[in-house]
């Protein structure tokens, strides 16, 4: 039978299920199962991690978008700038806050949008920006976007789900915009099962997502509801498992970053792929591994080959992207040729398996995959 390969998994080594255990323990004794001690340790962590003043905890990273933006100001007709090879949840959180995305183009060499792109776009009724961290790939135009955004008012949102300590010069995902938004779904380089995380140095901005993300409530223990809010919040046990994961996040990243050069040098050997370059700037996470077929090379039929030997690839980030998908042809009249880059680099994207557990025997297995699929096609 051949070696089989998952396109990721989660990384508890017996250590840390251990500690997790004994967390849980203590968080059922207490009877305090949400927005407690575990909570707040894991906001001061992740703050501490992010380089910034606040940290807020919640239920999942499509919550997290949703409360930026409206602690932002989106208003009903405000415009919000979006790449379109991205999550559902970046554009519908802001129809979810009042508002509409506007679709961008982006950098087929980095799948991240452009300060010129987001120039092109701006109508009088734009409001944001939302930048997306593809893969753990920090948007390397951050900087020069977050100018525009001052210039012209507008606010700046980090979609960082994808970005936990990835780096652009130095500086961590989720400080670079006005607000960053993280994910820990199952399948991020750090998890907590389920959950997000809200990330700011506005104090105004961070005070309001906590009223948003408890039903509203002025305080926990407050039964005045200043704002309409909605249940949000992350369990406990949700934060104690991604306090034992985020000790580990260094360790985790490192070892991805292993595979990821193995899976560098060795696919360079290679005809009919290319693995996405990352700028000598950017500290990437690799969330995902991102490379390119050849034109000429069916894309399907080399997943499809590639599991039959055991190796199933990650989704990609994203195909289709946003403006092909049926609801957004629906509410937004998008179509194809739109946004040719995204199309043409999405439609070429395969991503081969990494995670922290993964062995350096698995990313050869893979990488013998590749090569033999490739010459199979």
């Amino acid at each position: 039978m051949s070696r089989q390969v998952p396109p990721v998994r989660p990384y508890f080594p017996e250590e840390d299920i251990e500690e997790i255990k004994a967390h849980v323990e203590r968080i059922l004794r207490s009877g305090w199962l949400t927005l407690g001690e575990f909570t707040r340790a894991l906001e001061a962590e992740f703050a501490r991690l992010c380089q910034v003043k606040h940290a807020v905890a919640v239920n999942s990273g499509t919550s997290a978008l949703e409360i930026a933006y409206r602690c932002l100001g989106l208003r009903e007709g405000d415009e919000v700038l979006v790449p379109t090879n991205t999550f559902s949840a970046t554009a519908a959180t802001v129809i979810f806050a009042g508002g509409r995305p506007v679709f961008t183009d982006i950098d087929p060499e980095t799948l991240c949008v452009t300060a010129d792109e987001v120039q092109e776009r701006l109508t009088p009724r734009t409001r944001g920006v939302a930048v997306v961290h593809v893969g753990g790939l920090v948007c390397p135009e951050t900087r020069a976007i977050r100018e525009i955004c001052e210039d012209h008012g507008l606010f700046l949102v980090e979609d960082a789900a994808h970005a936990h300590g990835s780096r652009l010069d130095g500086q961590p995902a989720g400080s670079l915009g006005h607000v960053g938004c993280f994910s820990f779904y199952p399948t991020k380089v750090m998890t907590t099962g389920e959950g997000g995380m809200i990330t700011t140095d506005r104090d105004d901005v961070a005070k309001k997502a906590r009223v948003l993300r408890d039903q509203g409530k002025e305080s926990f223990r407050s039964s005045l509801i200043v704002e309409l809010g909605y249940n949000w919040r992350l369990p406990e046990v949700c934060a104690a498992i991604g306090l034992v994961q985020l000790k580990r996040l260094n360790e985790m990243i490192e070892h991805r970053r292993r595979i990821a050069a193995f899976y560098d040098r060795e696919l360079a050997k290679i005809d009919g792929i290319r693995p996405l370059r990352v700028p000598e700037n950017v500290f990437c996470n690799y969330y995902k591994y991102v490379a390119f077929l050849d034109e000429d090379v069916d894309r399907d039929a080399f997943k499809a080959r590639m599991a039959e030997r055991g190796v199933r690839c990650g989704g990609e980030v994203y195909w289709p992207p946003l403006h092909l998908q049926p609801l957004y042809r629906r509410l937004l009249g998008t179509k194809e040729g739109d946004f040719p880059n995204a199309e043409r680099a999405c439609r070429r994207m395969v991503c081969l398996p990494i995670f922290a557990g993964m062995s350096m025997e698995d990313a050869e297995y893979v990488v013998e995959c590749v090569r033999a699929v490739l010459e199979e096609l």
